[in-house]
């Protein structure tokens, strides 16, 4: 067994639990942090996308009980039914983009490069967002008054659902970060920022699911039984690290805005971009 190996992946899992759900991009982090890893390898790819598992499982577990009311009362409760009808349709513009551009992005911009690039524009779009919120409602938001045409998620509608996985979308590009396109994107389209944080939670669990196994599937191939620990150790310290991540932003959103990773992720990509320049590091790979 090669412990290096391990603990890398026990490192890319901590990565990628504590990246998925804040808006800072966990693919962009892994692409970068497994560069300077040097856990390179036609698997690489598919093992960061399979550990996504793990925070998928961190969701499911911190709302086990919403998420088995939903099951138990799909038949009958009109809640439900429209809850699961909205992560449903949240979900089906990700598997259609995905499937057409799927390919052509993993080959081209699965880089730490075109990354970066990403990181700051999403940034900057964070930080635009952060202030067009704060001039529409000053400080209403974070003193809990209701301002927002949708309060919670179970307000949202099919359409506001269909236009949050459409923003989804863009998260393809890596480094736009999934649940900051989700999260400030329904903020935009007129979710609370409670709202579109949760609904961003609820919606991760089928997007993670459907990458994970249909990267494995297409993958099987090369794949071998030893493979299993690497899987099994990422996969662990993710559902770890993606739950307490979780507990922690749910805190954080009750009095705090997203502006500060607004300018992590400007400054981050801004050190990918100049350290590429200069040479110092060699972001090739």
């Amino acid at each position: 067994m090669d412990v290096i190996l391990l603990l890398k992946a026990a490192i890319l899992g901590i990565v990628e639990g504590l990246t998925e759900f804040l808006p800072i991009s966990s693919t962009g982090h892994l692409i970068i942090a497994s560069s300077l890893l040097g856990f390179r390898g036609e698997k690489v790819a598919t093992f960061e996308i399979a550990i996504q598992t793990g925070a998928m499982l961190a969701v499911i577990w911190e709302y086990r009980r919403r998420l088995a009311a939903t099951v138990v009362g799909i038949a009958t409760d009109r809640t439900a039914q429209r809850f699961a009808l909205n992560v449903v349709v949240a979900f089906a513009p990700a598997v259609v983009f995905g499937l057409l551009l799927g390919k052509v992005i993993k080959q081209h911009l699965f880089h730490p490069v075109p990354v970066a690039i990403a990181f700051v524009v999403g940034g900057i779009i964070i930080l635009w967002a952060e202030a067009r919120h704060k001039r529409l409602y000053g400080e209403r938001d974070l003193l809990g008054q209701r301002h927002a045409r949708v309060e919670t998620v179970d307000d949202m509608t099919p359409l506001d659902a269909l236009k949050v996985g459409l923003v989804q979308c863009l998260a393809l590009i890596p480094g736009t970060s999934r649940s900051g396109a989700t999260i400030i994107g329904g903020m935009i389209l007129g979710l609370s920022r409670k709202a579109a944080t949760e609904f961003s939670f609820y919606l991760a669990i089928p997007t993670l699911i459907g990458a994970g196994v249909y990267s494995v599937w297409k993958q099987r191939e090369a794949f071998v039984a030893a493979d299993g620990p690497m899987f099994a150790v990422g996969t662990v310290f993710s559902f770890i690290s993606a739950w307490l991540c979780i507990r922690w932003l749910i805190r954080y959103i009750s009095t705090h805005d997203f502006t500060i990773f607004g300018w992590y992720r400007i400054a981050f990509g801004a050190v990918v971009l100049l350290t590429a320049w200069q040479g110092w590091v060699d972001w090739t790979h």
